[in-house]
């Protein structure tokens, strides 16, 4: 068997929360091993990257809201910092987001959400036809209202990612490849992780931020994680107008968002909701539909080049929320099921685990978002 490392911490997990918690931990002076999972399927690159903590709620999610609105307050401190310690650009754009309604059911919806959103005295700005237009001028003329929400904003995830991991490792991170198969324990403690390919590396703290994969490791509890498919697209204008705003639109009922890069080269439309678990597929009725309804909000997107397709796993939990903090493992400390927030959550989350890491105690911002949670809803 491999020599076995140590270190302080292991983060298994090296998406943008796990690389997020062991940089904020590396600062503290922790010696941090993040074990980064598979890169390529993790949601972290797959993602859009809107920062919608108002245009993406809904009407049983308040609590939830509460976290993403303090997440989102956040994140341009945590934007520059990360662009600071890396020296790489992080993609974040500050840009209204526009949501939009096609039918007389679709309005109907939409102002369905601009009451509630009034209700709890959140800002948004009811739009005409015509001022959504003016707003974004590629519209398509059936657009019959809008809803302007200037504190929701996107980040280009990949660069996001790419930075973290940078600045991560120049705080002393070490990132090795592999997946945790299993934790090892001593009683009711943890004392290591055991990889994949059988090496293992010594800790008596572990933070498990392994995202739909969470709930596949082997561990004496049950984690309520489930992988959510979803398929995304990335179009290129190839120098043709691009939207300015991040756009999202009830279309015939239908969801979808379209979400511009500073570059001028790419525009992410997504994205399905399956629940199949880790099905890779890339299916035609994916793709025509996210196509299908892009064009209907914007047209000119079906001049653009179809650069990319691909597939992405959300962290699904039974409430749609993350699970943070204390696990009932004596030492392993949990960062997962962020489901469709997981770049929006980065900053909080990266705060309140490296927390109650640090001092063994959340901090009251996450304080209802623990596993304790959903045993007690069984009693």
């Amino acid at each position: 068997m491999p020599q076995t490392p140590t270190a302080d911490v292991v983060i298994v997990g090296g998406g943008l929360i796990g690389t997020s918690i062991g940089w904020r931990l590396a600062q503290a002076g922790l010696r941090v091993t993040v074990v980064a999972g598979d890169a390529e399927a993790a949601a972290s690159r797959v993602a859009a990257g809107m920062l919608a903590p108002v245009t993406e709620t809904t009407f049983t999610e308040e609590k939830l809201l509460r976290l993403t609105l303090a997440s989102i307050g956040m994140f341009d401190d945590f934007a520059t910092e990360v662009g600071t310690a890396s020296g790489l650009p992080v993609g974040l754009r500050r840009t209204p987001t526009l949501s939009v309604a096609s039918t007389a059911d679709d309005a109907a919806r939409l102002g369905m959400l601009a009451d509630y959103l009034t209700r709890i005295g959140l800002e948004s700005e009811r739009l005409t036809s015509r001022e959504c237009r003016r707003q974004e001028p590629l519209l398509a003329p059936t657009i019959r209202s809008g809803l302007l929400v200037g504190g929701d904003w996107s980040c280009d995830n990949r660069l996001l990612w790419a930075a973290l991991r940078e600045a991560a490792g120049r705080a002393g991170v070490r990132r090795v490849d592999g997946a945790v198969g299993r934790l090892e324990l001593a009683g009711d403690r943890v004392v290591g992780v055991r990889l994949s390919d059988g090496s293992g590396i010594a800790t008596d703290q572990v933070v498990v931020a392994a995202g739909a994969w969470a709930g596949q490791l082997d561990l004496p509890l049950h984690l309520p994680v489930r992988p959510v498919k979803g398929q995304i697209l990335r179009l290129d204008p190839a120098g043709l107008p691009q939207p300015g705003l991040t756009v999202r639109a009830f279309s015939q009922g239908a969801e979808v968002y379209l979400v511009p890069r500073e570059s001028g080269h790419e525009v992410v439309v997504g994205a399905t909701v399956e629940d199949l678990g880790f099905d890779p597929r890339v299916t035609a009725g994916g793709v025509y539909e996210l196509l299908r309804d892009a064009r209907a909000v914007i047209p000119m997107t079906a001049e653009y080049t179809l650069a990319e397709t691909s597939v992405g796993y959300r962290p699904g939990t039974p409430d749609n929320a993350p699970i943070l903090g204390a696990s009932g493992i004596d030492g392993v400390t949990l960062a997962t099921g962020h489901y469709r927030n997981g770049v929006l959550l980065t900053p909080i989350t990266a705060s309140v685990v490296a927390a109650a890491v640090l001092d063994g105690a959340l901090p009251d911002v996450a304080a209802g978002f623990t596993l304790a949670r959903f045993e007690e809803r069984e009693r």
